[in-house]
């Protein structure tokens, strides 16, 4: 069995993470064009962006798997921000989606709970973002429910109660909130142009809900350096000074301990 490629010397380097939490609207996000591909584009180098959005998720389930995600802290290796980003799932219409539909009290309780586990596992609330879920654009998401055989399953103005709960939750834990339910409503614009099919984003959508973000993100991130030298600032007659973090010049010993030919024919096996 061939050995694992083993480090000689140089600090391990720490990636800091951006974690975004949520369902449909955030596992969509690493799409060509998404809003959470944006941000990791934004972040290369600096941060590694996790998608952890699962479709068909709500808070009530989202709550009980917080903890796999993210842990306990021990390592000291907690996520530098957090995003939360649900809704639209928990503010279905209970007597047509049952199985998805969490009541209003619950809802604001179940991201009141997220909020304080990630403070106990070392996530301040200044790390956090609450996204609360576009608007419904009820007559194309109509469209979408007679298709699948059932009723209207949803109603903008119940996702509207569900936008102003994560609101509140947000103001009372002091974490930064970003309304896309009222944003996209502004003026009276016509916010169909943000939805592909009525409830999840379009490509205008993603790009306004990366525009708001990123703000957001940014200032919680503004201090992170680019992570590793610039390459022309290695030094190219001892890259191992550069790249190993170590404060001098290093001994002749290989940077990368590498198996031998024979070990390499093995691993072709």
């Amino acid at each position: 069995m061939a050995q694992p490629v083993r480090v000689a010397g140089g600090i391990p380097l720490l990636w800091p993470r951006v974690l975004l939490l949520g369902d449909s609207i955030t596992q969509f996000s690493f799409q060509q064009g998404g809003w959470g591909a944006a941000l990791a584009d934004r972040l290369v180098r600096r941060c590694d962006v996790l998608n952890r959005g699962f479709s068909g998720y709500n808070t009530r389930w989202a709550k009980i798997i917080l903890p796999r995600l993210v842990g306990n802290g021990d390592r000291g290796d907690s996520p530098a921000v957090v995003t939360i980003f649900f809704g639209a799932n928990d503010s279905s219409l209970r007597d047509e989606n049952p199985q998805q539909h969490v009541p209003l009290e619950e809802f604001s309780a179940n991201l009141s709970c997220m909020v304080r586990y990630l403070r106990s596992v070392g996530v301040a609330e200044s790390r956090v973002v609450l996204i609360t879920p576009p608007p419904l654009c009820e007559a194309a998401w109509e469209q979408q429910c007679l298709a699948q055989g059932h009723s209207l399953n949803r109603r903008n103005s119940v996702a509207g109660e569900y936008a102003r709960a994560c609101v509140q939750v947000a103001r009372s834990y002091g974490t930064d909130v970003l309304d896309l339910w009222a944003l996209m409503q502004e003026d009276n614009q016509d916010f169909s142009v943000y939805l592909s099919d009525g409830l999840h984003l379009s490509p205008k959508g993603n790009d306004f809900v990366f525009s708001h973000l990123w703000p957001l993100v940014e200032k919680k991130l503004a201090a992170l350096p680019l992570l590793l030298p610039y390459w022309k600032d290695v030094a190219a007659a001892n890259p191992e000074w550069s790249l190993l973090g170590e404060g001098g010049p290093v001994s002749a010993a290989p940077s990368v301990g590498c198996p031998p030919a024979q070990a390499h024919a093995e691993e072709r096996d």
